[in-house]
């Protein structure tokens, strides 16, 4: 996003005291604050078309997403966020950014917060964002959390919320600068909650095989399994396409957790849909080369039910020690930027038919032939690196 063409209205927690109050319109487009009962600050930006509520100094969360009348984010025990920076003590999001410096549930030899610091991190800076370009008017939240601690770490997250006039997608960002004179590990997963309907069907631009579907068959300290939660775990370890079809009674109780490897279409992008009763959908989409895991995370009881459809992420969520063991853990050097795009949202039955249509001929595509062995030559220049402003925008105009 190029700031230098875009009107920044900088937030202040003063902003949101008292009744709702508009901050911005911008055409279709509003930004409205106002702070929940609880005391936490919120963003309301909407186009007509759906809402996204924000939480501009509290790990930038979009708490809760709704489009075409529909409400995308799972259900929780939490009716509103609670200001703690404990990640089960304020549970419900819609999206939740984990990482940096850790992510997943601490195992042995772990002395991390559950998904690291970033998931109710306090923002020092946030701002809303008003512009125009190749995908069309918005309003964004934008923020900088930076995170310091002496002799280990010291970087700046900087994650962009992007709501377009007209579309039932939007834009999601993270970008992470190293501000340290050494080199930094980084993890970071995506944690994207949609709401899972009976009968449900996921589709998604990956083989439904064994190899490429994986379910997590160890068990976590935290999960107390209920009759019948083993051996659905067996079966799905052979069989991974029965949990494609959101059947009730299925035992996603307490959860289920599957490693999944994406393929990505011509332009770089891997998607995902969970395809309604009713032809609409809910969608997903992210880059494999820069989120190179694809999680699933199902949780289905009667206190919450929520579908991870797809958390992109950089590793798989066994904490720390059991990434890094795996070579999961990637590395920063001293000033360098790494950067994350993914669009998520709702798409009507015409659109989701469409987009059924094409991932289906990722996964059908043929595998590409083993180039024939070469001469050795000269070592050809490094190509100009691609930037997800310039890569395909899933758009979706009503």
């Amino acid at each position: 996003m190029d700031f230098d063409r875009t009107t920044r209205i900088r937030l202040l927690p003063a902003m949101f005291e008292g009744r709702e109050r508009v901050l911005v319109e911008h055409g279709d487009l509003t930004a409205t604050a106002f702070r929940f009962d609880s005391g936490v600050a919120a963003l309301r930006l909407e186009n007509g078309l759906g809402a996204l509520v924000l939480l501009p100094f509290q790990g930038q969360q979009i708490w809760s997403a709704t489009m075409n009348g529909r409400p995308l984010t799972m259900k929780s025990m939490f009716e509103q966020p609670r200001p703690t920076q404990v990640y089960l003590d304020t549970y419900g999001a819609f999206l939740i950014h984990c990482g940096m410096t850790a992510m997943g549930v601490p195992a042995a030899g772990d002395s991390h917060p559950l998904h690291g610091e970033l998931p109710n991190a306090p923002y020092q800076e946030a701002w809303i964002l008003a512009g125009e370009d190749e995908s069309g008017r918005f309003l964004a939240l934008h923020g900088h959390y930076r995170h310091t601690v002496a002799f280990n770490h010291n970087y700046q997250a900087e994650p962009t919320v992007c709501l377009y006039a007209g579309s039932t997608t939007f834009n999601m960002r993270m970008e992470v600068t190293n501000l340290k004179h050494a080199p930094m590990e980084r993890l970071y997963m995506a944690h994207v909650n949609f709401r899972p309907v009976d009968n449900g069907r996921l589709v998604y631009s990956a083989p439904s095989t064994a190899q490429a579907v994986r379910v997590r068959r160890s068990i976590p300290s935290h999960i107390k399994p209920g009759p019948g939660y083993r051996e659905f775990i067996e079966e799905l370890a052979v069989q991974p396409d029965k949990h494609e079809l959101l059947a009730p009674g299925l035992a996603f109780d307490p959860e289920i957790v599957f490693f999944i490897d994406y393929q990505a279409d011509d332009d770089g992008w891997a998607h995902s849909m969970q395809l309604h009763p009713d032809g609409s959908a809910d969608y997903i989409a992210h880059r494999p080369s820069q989120l190179d895991k694809g999680v699933r995370w199902i949780s289905r009881t009667p206190d919450q039910d929520c579908l991870g459809i797809v958390l992109p992420s950089t590793a798989e969520p066994e904490g720390y020690t059991a990434e890094k063991a795996k070579g999961n853990v990637k590395v920063l050097g001293p000033g360098e930027t790494w950067v994350c795009e993914m669009w998520a949202g709702a798409l009507n039955a015409d659109e989701a038919a469409q987009m059924e249509q094409r991932i289906r001929a990722i996964v059908e595509a043929p595998a590409a032939p083993e180039p024939a062995a070469a001469p050795p030559a000269e070592p050809a220049a490094a190509p100009e690196p691609t930037t997800p402003d310039a890569a395909f925008t899933p758009r979706y105009r009503n």
